[in-house]
């Protein structure tokens, strides 16, 4: 008669808690079912692995040898199984992607594009939202990976945040700055008095400018409050003000001029973030490489989006 797994797992149980009735219960079968599968792993052995010592169950020399090895036999069944299964899964599993609106539209497609190519039947699920948003999403458990900006303040402890390239903001508006006309460029002094549209709280992109602005010596001016990206876009192409964003996110909206700010300018770290205490999935870590492979090659071959350089 050959050990079987099945016998080792209720082994380890009776062991675990030296009592039958309480391993059944764990290990969800009955009692008379479990001490039988006992004896019959006894018998394979030839040796006794449980004595009753005072009424209370007790190792045998035997049970002394056989634990150890019983949890390393089991341990190394349950990790070839999850390896198998994450493997399978880059077949059929799902990677969920969070990401900037500004980088959902210029970084994310190109990687998601080599990510499909490379696994075509895994489910990509991708969530667009401010950095806050994400961070919040990653902690919950409801994002695999978030393509991020990393906060002034650093991190959240609990997730691991990689660097992986700079992004410059512009002023976007429909009509020509006065304080532009000379130099092509702005100062965030210029802003002074400027009806700025202004992005939702929990957007990034609201806590640059008015942090922007206040370390330049003043208050921002807000003629709209509250719009998400497009919304935002819009109401500058309306001519209701002007607004600081990402320079990718004006290159293919041709109502909108795009003024530089002048150096030191306002520059934000992309990053790509997980949750520090989960083990990610295998398709989760493949969407990890192949996405520093793309910013890799682009970066060799100078194939950023418009606005997006790489650290120095």
């Amino acid at each position: 008669m050959k050990m079987q797994l099945h016998q080792l797992r209720y082994f380890v149980a009776v062991a675990e808690v030296r009592h039958f009735t309480q391993a059944a219960d764990i290990v969800g079968i009955t009692q008379p079912s479990l001490s039988k599968q006992v004896h019959a792993l006894e018998t394979t052995l030839g040796a006794p692995l449980f004595e009753r010592v005072r009424g209370n169950i007790a190792l045998t020399a035997a049970g002394e040898v056989l634990l150890p090895l019983a949890k390393r036999i089991l341990a190394d069944v349950d990790t070839a199984t999850r390896e198998v299964q994450e493997l399978v899964g880059l077949r059929r599993g799902r990677v969920r992607l969070g990401a900037t609106p500004s980088l959902a539209t210029s970084l994310a497609p190109p990687v998601l594009r080599r990510f499909r190519d490379a696994h075509p039947a895994v489910d990509l699920r991708v969530e667009e939202g401010g950095s806050q948003d994400l961070v919040r999403d990653l902690l919950r458990g409801d994002l695999d990976l978030a393509l991020i900006i990393m906060p002034a303040q650093g991190a959240d402890p609990g997730l691991r945040v990689d660097p992986i390239l700079r992004e410059s903001l512009v002023i976007a508006s429909v009509e020509p700055l006065p304080a532009a006309l000379v130099s092509g460029e702005l100062r965030i002094t210029d802003l002074r008095d400027q009806p700025l549209v202004m992005f939702r709280e929990g957007y990034d992109l609201r806590d640059a400018t008015i942090q922007a602005c206040r370390e330049a010596g003043f208050e921002p001016t807000f003629s709209v409050d509250g719009g998400e990206m497009d919304a935002v876009l819009s109401f500058v192409e309306a001519g209701l003000g002007i607004a600081l964003v990402p320079g990718i996110v004006v290159s293919r909206r041709p109502g909108i001029r795009v003024t530089r700010l002048a150096p030191p300018g306002v520059r934000r770290t992309i990053a790509v973030a997980r949750r520090r205490d989960v083990v990610p999935t295998h398709a989760g870590r493949e969407l990890r490489r192949i996405l520093l492979d793309y910013v890799h090659a682009a970066t060799s071959t100078s194939d950023l989006p418009p606005g997006v350089e790489p650290l120095p």
